[in-house]
């Protein structure tokens, strides 16, 4: 996942878009002839004799833009009889590629969200590349990715419609200074040292001031003029995910792949991040910060914020904060845990050049691609040689990555990594899961209540797409 994610509300209007589209996708034709504009816009020109062109979609901030054009440029100098054009579209992406689709001029390859992936696979969108995989002997070699985790994201019904670009996971960001003010010892990035979830609250609640220097519980504490928030929790996603792992429970059940998000352990866990706001008074409400107008980054660099839970993905600009930047692993409830996502890189099934469109998917998961993304802390690998100790001089920089990081991918996701796997038809729960979500972390239902009902919706919704054929 990246800053790209689609936020919740722009998921549920989207919803309507995915049905049309996604039940033309199955007969979409192939890209629009040379030298016509696109649905994307622009006027394709036509590729030089002998060359083949295809087209590739996807989302990116300025720096994954750059990369993929530099990539690119690497991959057309090693193989001069294919030519890549990049549809960079950096906005509400997953309504615009469902809209190509729709309108018959899909991309021939591209991003595809993880929550995606299986709901595309089940409606023949996207080009089955297992054979190509197996007789190649880089990418295809035994113990190139990291597994099992890499062939369980990857394939469905054992063939594979897809590489993972790379594994991204949620973790602790703060601001040294802050700790070192307080007199109060950081998190640490060594898993086995882990905070307890009191622990974590404990030093949320003293990170936690308002412009009279109270603390949360202190009598006259004024939650309406808090000068610094102890920490900061995003309540969708992965980063929701990682806390519900982190007590033992799960979004998806991995055998029936249905939604569990009401069993014991996953409502106590949401109704802890929950609880971060309305019961410790430790975490700013949504609205809150949105009537400060500064990111997670400019809180943390300004003072305002303790503690930043986000994406492995942030560091890619919160490495350029002035105050000194440190890292460290999620709190435990039951277990030490996070959440581990990224998307896929595939090739679509209408593609009419499919052999040109594979080379490129192989490509892109090459050392040389996911080492520009590792390097810049954007990534982090799925390729096992990138996290031995050679590997890891290729990327660690104490430029970008704080002290201890390697410890990412040597020791925490290895061990403690829990990767979520959406089915087929999972989007069209958002309807009812989001809703849900919104109630208890606005105040207004407990997570067991909320969850309650919105799960046993959810899942008629998944089994109704179980079902058909």
């Amino acid at each position: 996942m990246s800053r790209n994610e689609l936020s919740r509300r722009t998921f549920l209007k989207f919803t309507g878009l995915s049905l049309s589209a996604v039940a033309l996708a199955a007969c979409a034709p192939a890209a629009a002839p040379q030298g016509q504009t696109s649905a994307a816009g622009g006027e394709a020109a036509a590729p030089a004799a002998g060359v083949t062109e295809i087209s590739f979609m996807g989302w990116g901030n300025p720096g994954e833009d750059e990369g993929v054009r530099n990539a690119i440029a690497k991959f057309e100098e090693e193989t001069p009889n294919i030519k890549v054009k990049w549809l960079h579209t950096p906005e509400l992406y997953a309504e615009k590629f469902l809209g190509l689709v729709a309108a018959g001029t899909p991309p021939d390859t591209a991003f595809i969200g993880s929550d995606f992936y299986r709901t595309y696979i089940k409606d023949k969108l996207l080009l089955d590349i297992t054979d190509m995989l197996e007789a190649d002997p880089l990418v295809g070699a035994e113990g190139y990715f990291i597994e099992p985790q890499e062939t369980e994201r990857c394939t469905q019904d054992g063939r594979w419609y897809g590489i993972g670009s790379c594994w991204v996971a949620p973790h602790i960001y703060y601001n040294a200074d802050t700790f070192k003010e307080m007199g109060m010892e950081p998190p640490t990035m060594n898993p086995e040292e882990a905070w307890s979830w009191e622990t974590f609250v404990e030093t949320a609640r003293q990170m936690t001031t308002d412009v009279n220097g109270n603390h949360p519980g202190d009598p006259a504490f004024d939650i309406n003029n808090v000068e610094r928030w102890g920490v900061h929790w995003p309540t969708l996603g992965t980063t929701l995910h990682a806390a519900i792992v982190a007590n033992g429970g799960d979004w998806i059940d991995p055998e029936t792949k249905l939604v569990v998000l009401d069993t014991p352990e996953a409502t106590q866990a949401i109704q802890n991040i929950a609880d971060l706001m309305h019961v410790h008074q430790v975490m700013p409400m949504s609205t809150t910060i949105d009537s400060l107008g500064m990111t997670n980054t400019q809180m943390l660099e300004s003072g305002k914020l303790a503690m930043a839970i986000d994406g492995s993905w942030a560091l890619d600009w919160m490495k350029e904060m002035k105050a000194p930047l440190g890292t460290g692993v999620l709190p435990k409830m039951s277990q030490i845990a996070t959440s581990m996502q990224a998307h896929m890189h595939s090739a679509l099934a209408s593609t009419k050049s499919p052999d040109a469109a594979w080379q490129w998917v192989r490509f892109l998961s090459t050392p040389y691609y996911q080492l520009q993304f590792c390097r810049t802390g954007l990534w982090l690998p799925s390729q096992t040689a990138l996290t031995t100790e050679a590997g890891l001089k290729e990327w660690i920089s104490p430029e970008v990555h704080p002290a201890g990081y390697e410890q990412m991918v040597t020791t925490y996701l290895p061990k403690y990594g829990h990767v979520l796997y959406m089915p087929a038809g999972y989007p069209k729960t958002n309807a009812v899961i989001t809703p849900a979500l919104d109630a208890i972390f606005v105040g207004d239902m407990t997570a067991e209540e909320a969850m309650a009902t919105a799960v046993a919706d959810a899942n008629a919704i998944l089994e109704q797409e179980m079902s058909r054929s």
